[in-house]
């Protein structure tokens, strides 16, 4: 544990200016120490000598009093300064964190998501003690220490040599408490990141086990969580309180020894007063920088364990290129848009970006799949798969559990790219020529696809505005109808005002599948996906979902179904049979991401729902966000 990884002013730039600010007020305030030790010592060594009356030095104490506002007021910009970098890096490191997990992809976020949420929000937060305590310290030590104790040699070289052989001393039990911090700000770290992954699992599963009587079961598991992470808490503390009292101990003891020195040599007459005030005022500012820096290293270890964290998720290799997806922004026309780039491999530093091919028409083109391979763990998920989507008809993805159907769904989608094979959008006409789905605009393929997850994303709100729109429109009415999405409608006290909470609270299952399949019907995108839409639903309530499905290609979309039911499979155009295979030694030495523990086969909808459920002429952007 370093301290000061360089790291931080590459990823953090926009507080680069305020740190080198604040290493100019450090020397500034180094300047100003070593002054106000020489105008006392220059003004009370005469007086208590009796050479002079204090009418006599009145000068050396207006200059004190003007050295000592300055170096408050020095003082003061320095802690602004450092709050400032404190934000300003915490903001930076977060974004860095959140285009870093966009560029790894849903799988890393799958398996990581957790951890990485509790990192940006509390975790990055305890960098602030880092630079407004730390920092500005460890900038005086390299200041204040070397000019005072060079002034210390100048003025009487023993006292500076006794001095100059104590020093070292200090960063020697620095570093032997520095390894038992690390440790207990890492395990901090880990508690907390584990309590907080429990809350959000416990949060997302609150509403089935209030539904079972089982809402007070996690309780005893929440509360001994809780007890470790107070142990863990109360671990770092008592270690930054052990290294406070041994650098308290050398600081003082280097200092004592230095003020014996210098009284013994003043009774016996070998050095002025004037000589030996100021030696005794300036050896405690030349540890006490070095005191203070390693009592503020250990109180914000745990930001700087946190930092380490931020620059792992940073510079993990990417194992393919991606593609990066922002959030929604509001264009002039208050429509929904949405930018993407594609992005090396690379650290988030550093990025570059190529020019997309122009994307024709998904209604007048067939999705080819051909020899479309992906790497799982130990895995290909799928493997060799190749087929033809046709515009305008049902397509049913079928295949074991782990067989690569949401990966599939992800290639097409352009958020994953293939390990081997491509995604190919071919024309019908013959004319205008294929095009490679990664190397298309990402906005325009995009713009031309509904998703509707098997857990459906629905905000809280009227049920209007999660079909977002402003009124009840002919074409929803249709919709509605054709779903059966409107008897639901007719029953509530409010029609489409009826409020519903998060992820739907307030609607069954199907209700909540039929409202997001009558969101698809009123879009205009020519390719509706769908993930599971009959999977939990009774068998009434999975006819109504087919005859909706049904719906939507009557409108001459194109439908992607991934499915296990016969339902479904019996009104398919086509259905399309998604196997995985066992990676071998050879591959593996080919591809190193096929053994790669972290990347666990995980389903599609965990990133997804917020994203692509809105059309690009959806009338509210902010009700898009997930």
């Amino acid at each position: 544990m370093r301290p000061f990884d360089p790291r931080l002013l590459k990823y953090a730039r926009s507080a680069r200016k305020p740190i080198i600010i604040t290493g100019l007020i450090g020397t500034l305030i180094a300047i100003a120490v070593i002054t106000q030790s020489l105008l006392i010592s220059a003004a009370l060594s005469p007086v208590i000598t009796g050479n002079a009356r204090l009418s006599d030095v009145a000068g050396f104490v207006v200059a004190l009093v003007i050295v000592i506002i300055i170096r408050g007021l020095l003082v003061g910009l320095r802690d602004s300064l450092g709050q400032r970098a404190a934000d300003s890096a915490i903001r930076d490191l977060r974004c860095e964190v959140l285009r870093a997990t966009e560029e790894l992809g849903p799988r890393w976020r799958a398996v990581h998501g957790a951890d990485t949420t509790t990192l940006l929000t509390r975790g990055l937060d305890d960098l602030g003690p880092y630079f407004v305590k730390f920092l500005p310290q460890l900038v005086l030590t390299m200041t204040a220490t070397p000019l005072a104790l060079a002034v210390m040699l100048y003025l009487d070289a023993w006292s500076g040599v006794i001095a100059l052989f104590v020093i070292p001393l200090i960063p020697v039990f620095m570093a032997l408490i520095g390894r038992f911090t690390q440790d207990s700000s890492k395990a901090k770290l880990v508690a907390m990141e584990r309590l907080g992954s429990q809350l959000l699992d416990l949060m997302a599963g609150l509403p089935t086990l209030r539904s079972l009587g089982r809402e007070n079961g996690p309780r005893a598991h929440l509360e001994a969580l809780g007890k470790e992470n107070t142990r863990t808490t109360m671990a770092t503390l008592r270690v930054a309180f052990l290294s406070g009292a041994a650098l308290e101990f050398l600081s003082t003891l280097s200092v004592a020894l230095v003020a014996v020195e210098v009284g013994m040599r003043l009774v016996a007459g070998n050095v002025t007063l004037f000589t030996g005030l100021a030696v005794i005022m300036l050896a405690p500012e030349v540890f006490e920088p070095l005191r203070q820096v390693g009592a503020q290293f250990h109180a914000s270890a745990n930001g700087v364990a946190a930092a380490q964290s931020a620059f792992e998720i940073i510079e993990t290799e990417r194992p393919q290129a991606s593609r990066t997806v922002s959030p929604l922004v509001s264009s002039p026309s208050n429509e929904a848009t949405l930018t993407a780039s594609t992005s090396s491999p690379n650290s988030g530093a550093d990025r570059d970006s190529t020019s997309p091919v122009s994307l024709p028409p998904i209604s007048s083109c067939t999705i080819e799949l051909e020899n479309l391979s992906v790497a799982a763990r130990g895995t290909w998920a799928p493997h060799n798969l190749s087929a033809s989507i046709q515009p305008g008809q049902l397509t049913v993805l079928e295949g074991a559990s782990g067989a690569g159907k949401s990966t599939t769904v992800l290639t097409i989608l352009n958020l994953l790219t293939p390990t081997k094979g491509s995604v190919v959008l071919a024309p019908l006409d013959g004319a205008t020529p294929s095009c490679d789905v990664s190397d298309c605009d990402a906005n325009s393929w995009w713009k031309q696809i509904t998703w509707v997850p098997q857990a459906p994303t629905i905000l809280p709100g009227t049920l209007l505005e999660n079909m977002a729109l402003k009124t009840v429109t002919g074409d929803l009415v249709e919709a509605a109808q054709a779903t059966g999405f409107h008897t639901i409608v007719e029953a509530m006290p409010d029609g489409w005002d009826s409020k519903v909470g998060v992820g739907g609270i307030g609607l069954s299952v199907g209700q909540r599948q039929r409202l997001a399949l009558t969101r698809a019907l009123v879009n205009d995108s020519p390719l509706v996906i769908l993930d599971e839409p009959t999977a939990h639903l009774d068998a009434v309530s999975e006819e109504e979902i087919t005859r909706a499905i049904r719906a939507l290609k009557s409108q001459g979309k194109t439908v992607l179904v991934i499915a296990h039911r016969q339902a479904l499979k019996t009104i398919a155009d086509l259905v399309i049979l998604v196997e995985s295979a066992p990676a071998t030694i050879q591959d593996i030495e080919e591809y190193p991401q096929l053994g790669v523990n972290d990347w666990a086969q995980t389903s599609v909808d965990v990133d997804l729902p917020g994203i692509l459920t809105v059309s690009a002429t959806d009338t509210d952007p902010e009700k898009a966000v997930n």
